[in-house]
């Protein structure tokens, strides 16, 4: 973790300086070869880059991530088109448009990374890097991907369990809301790992709430010995909270990701913690690597993953993180 951080720092210095040495005229232009003395890092130039994630439409976790994208694009003033797409086949085709477009990178969620690889494989073929974000870590270097920006799915769900045992939780629902997601799978072992007890696992759709909440309830109502709920996503939380109200259960709620909402829930006392992996910074870090990238040859990780979390908000930081939730960071 430290080493990792370190590079992330030295990335924000380096690019620091690429900054300072841009034209003053504003110029696109590269610079002549008495134009810096020697040492000096290449002037900045614009950049086209593609994010392309599978979020479905209206998932206010990716709306922050795409708010952390615009705003490096806004900062070292480079273009950065945003798609989302839950079917692994479309993000597949929104990945080859990228590549024929000859974007100047690439930034991809691998929630589904067998259905990727092809078509990740042609923009490496291409010459054009890949910034790997939130979903497939362990899959991001065999793929060519220049580095990977995330959480270790296995540690935060590991520190979920943990987190729900020390509230006395021993049997526990783990709803899991999109189908095929290696990430959620990965999640849901880590609170089995962590709880040290009974994990089941329930599938329900983020795309249908109501269908959500009925079905968590119907779940709690038809098993009483269950005395904890884990979602895996900030609307499935809020869905998971009614859902306990309504089956009038005592079931302790936790939750990955967060919202306004779920912050809210968290003061409230209806959530006992979100797993935050600060997705603000799965948007702005790859748009800043990938600049680095193409100004500089700068690569970071080293071959590891770049981690933004996990951390914890408890009621006892919630009322911090409210604020900046409500100016959609985090």
């Amino acid at each position: 973790m430290k080493r990792t951080t370190g590079l992330v720092v030295a990335a924000m210095l380096g690019f620091s300086a690429l900054s300072g040495c841009s034209s003053g005229s504003g110029g696109q232009g590269e610079a002549g070869p008495s134009s810096a003395p020697a040492g000096t890092a290449p002037a900045a130039g614009g950049g086209n880059f593609a994010v392309i994630t599978h979020a479905a439409s209206g998932d206010a976790f990716w709306d922050v991530v795409k708010n952390g994208a615009e705003a490096a694009a806004a900062r070292y003033g480079v273009t950065v088109s945003y798609q989302g797409d839950g079917d692994p086949a479309r993000q597949s085709q929104l990945i080859d448009q990228a590549v024929s477009q000859k974007v100047d990178g690439i930034v991809v969620s691998m929630a589904n990374p067998d259905a990727l690889k092809e078509s990740i494989g042609k923009a490496v073929t291409a010459k054009i890097p890949v910034v790997t974000i939130n979903s497939g870590a362990d899959r991001s270097r065999e793929f060519g991907a220049i580095t990977h920006v995330g959480q270790s799915e296995d540690v935060a769900g590991r520190g979920a369990g943990e987190q729900l045992k020390a509230a006395g939780v021993s049997k526990l629902l783990c709803v899991i809301h999109e189908a095929g997601n290696v990430g959620l799978d990965q999640r849901c072992n880590g609170a089995t790992e962590g709880l040290g007890g009974t994990v089941e696992r329930l599938q329900v759709d983020v795309g249908n709430l109501a269908d959500a909440t009925s079905k968590i309830a119907a779940r709690l109502q038809s098993d009483t010995s269950i005395n904890g709920v884990l979602a895996l996503n900030p609307a499935v939380a809020i869905a998971a909270r009614d859902a306990v109200a309504d089956a009038g259960s005592k079931a302790k709620l936790g939750t990955f990701d967060l919202s306004g909402d779920v912050v809210t829930a968290i003061k409230e006392g209806e959530v006992l913690f979100a797993v935050d992996q600060q997705q603000y910074l799965q948007g702005w870090l790859p748009i800043t690597f990938l600049t680095l990238y193409k100004d500089n040859l700068n690569t970071v990780g080293g071959g590891l993953p770049v981690n933004t979390g996990p951390g914890f908000v408890t009621k006892d930081n919630a009322g911090q993180v409210a604020k900046l939730a409500e100016s959609g960071t985090r």
